[in-house]
């Protein structure tokens, strides 16, 4: 069924409440749901949609889509490269379906993912360029207010084409303002315009407050304004191309500055060669904006080999760059108070510096100082852990035994599989994890802490005998006293039949066994006055061994 903009659907579906994160760390789905005013959902197929013949939504806003279509459809058939097709289509239409894992990876990690979002600086882009070309209408009043109508159509229009995101409508609304007070002869204020910006969005969407784009831009848009002036006039440079590049180096450093913490505190890393990548993509990065709207134009179009050359000799240089030893310091997990202490204590720095006061920077210093005892005592902590994780999953099973920052993983998932990255993953990295080894419980091993053996582990004190499909139509007999039992694999194994001489005291069934399996563990369970854990659709089991 292809469907469009407007088209009209019924559909049939059974909402249900939104789940909430299962596995410590996990991507919180339903709060950030939630932070948009939604709060069910349902799982449907191609036979439950019904397309009717009318057609609805708004009449600008599908038109502006149109158009994006045509043109992700023109660069497809005037660029080669897939890849280079996907850096453009994202990079000017901010269209991103089609952009690799591998692409943002280099742009994350060199700190340039800006660059391949549409964001503020493209709307920069594209009104210098308008600026530039009419000039000429400078001459008189009126033709002055002939260019502010020009323009501010042409930018908004950009900003519609390439999905009205925040950072973009914020860059918008505030070369408008700037253009009205610019025609009028009014007096601008940056933070007054920063701010009526905000206030515009918030109003018509409240929501954005919790967007993570709306955050950082208007986070970095603040250091542009207020540290930028600062960082450039604290070293003077004669030369007038030094100049510029120590004016472009103040810009990378202010917006970095200002938004670390954010984005540490959501993404979890940092780009080391952050100023090495944003130098580097300067010029790049304005060529390509600049090629890129003229081959949509069709006299241009014999530029687009041009074009795709710099789109491809950019990325293998950020891939170069993302591919150095140490591009990235990742695994950085902030609580919330690290995270609060990090903020107020690099605002009061940045005071401080900018107003001279000592007074100030001992409050900074002390910040920090309580910041790094929490981090220093929560690496203490975890470098001596001792706990096993059993993850709640949807149809596999996985257990972490983790030694301080040694973990080995149980599981029948390969590390590349995505239910492994979102919901295992995530959880050791926020464990300091260094040394992992996973493994199948089809095979034994023997370590220092962790033995695994035939159907039974023992990692430090705590024993576990696993019911699988070994077991299935079988008598258990065995005689001996385990900490758990672990139910995997939708063994056929009746519990009734395990005798009575062999002890335990809780039952673990993970998401490999079927539903009506589950309802029959969790009867004996409730008969027998047994713990039951099940992993199905319930938060995850963590088993604390340190004392």
């Amino acid at each position: 069924m292809h469907l469009k903009y407007g088209d009209e659907l019924i559909i049939g579906a059974d909402y249900t409440e939104v789940e909430p994160p299962y596995n410590p760390a996990e991507f919180n789905f339903k709060n950030w749901l939630a932070n948009q005013n939604i709060y069910e959902q349902a799982f449907i197929n191609q036979k439950s949609v019904y397309k009717t013949n009318r057609s609805g939504g708004n009449p600008i806003l599908k038109l502006a889509l149109n158009l994006r279509e045509k043109q992700i459809a023109k660069y497809r058939r005037l660029i080669k490269n897939d890849e280079a097709f996907a850096v453009a289509s994202t990079l000017i239409l901010g269209y991103r379906a089609d952009l690799s894992k591998e692409i943002l990876t280099a742009y994350s990690k060199t700190g340039t993912i800006h660059a391949l979002s549409v964001s503020g600086a493209h709307v920069g882009i594209i009104y210098l360029v308008l600026n530039f070309l009419l000039v000429f209408l400078n001459r008189k009043r009126s033709l002055q207010l002939l260019k502010f109508v020009i323009i501010c159509t042409l930018v908004w229009g950009y900003a519609l084409i390439t999905g009205l995101s925040p950072s973009v409508v914020r860059a918008a609304i505030m070369i408008t303002i700037f253009m009205v007070a610019t025609t009028f002869s009014k007096n601008k204020n940056g933070y007054n315009i920063l701010a009526f910006s905000a206030f515009c969005q918030l109003l018509y969407n409240p929501f954005l407050i919790w967007n993570v784009g709306f955050q950082l831009s208007y986070i970095a848009v603040f250091g542009l304004i207020y540290l930028q002036p600062i960082i450039y006039k604290s070293i003077y440079i004669k030369n007038k191309w030094l100049d510029k590049l120590w004016n472009f180096i103040a810009l990378s450093l202010a917006a970095q500055i200002v938004t670390f913490p954010l984005s540490i505190y959501y993404f979890h890393q940092f780009p080391v060669y952050f100023l090495l990548g944003n130098l580097f993509i300067m010029i790049p990065l304005v060529f390509m904006m600049y090629l890129g709207i003229a081959v949509l134009i069709p006299i241009f179009e014999f530029l687009s080999p041009i074009f795709e050359w710099i789109i491809s000799c950019t990325n293998d240089v950020l891939r170069w760059i993302s591919n150095l030893p140490a591009s990235t310091f990742s695994s950085i997990w902030l609580t919330m108070p690290q995270f609060i202490l990090l903020s107020l204590a690099l605002g009061f720095i940045i005071f401080a510096l900018e107003r001279r006061q000592k007074k100030m920077l001992f409050i900074a210093g002390g910040l920090f100082m309580i910041y790094q005892i929490l981090v220093v005592q929560e690496s203490i902590n975890l470098s001596q852990q001792k706990k096993i994780i059993f993850y709640s999953l949807r149809k596999n099973y996985a257990v972490a035994f983790i030694s301080g920052n040694k973990a080995i993983i149980e599981t029948n998932l390969n590390p590349k599989e995505n239910a492994y990255l979102f919901f295992i993953k995530p959880s050791l990295e926020q464990a300091q994890i260094k040394e992992i080894k996973i493994l199948n419980l089809k095979k034994d091993t023997i370590s220092p802490v962790f033995t695994k053996k035939d159907n039974q582990i023992l990692f430090y004190n705590h024993s576990f005998l696993i019911v699988d499909e070994t077991f299935n139509y079988k008598t258990l007999n065995a005689i001996g006293k385990f900490s758990s039992l672990w139910i995997t694999g939708n063994t056929k194994f009746d519990l009734t039949k395990i005798n009575t001489e062999l002890k335990y005291n809780e039952i673990v069934v993970d998401a490999t066994n079927k539903d009506y399996k589950i309802k029959l563990f969790k009867t004996f369970a409730e008969n027998n006055h047994k713990n039951l854990h099940v992993l199905k659709k319930n938060p995850s089991y963590l088993i604390d061994l340190n004392p």
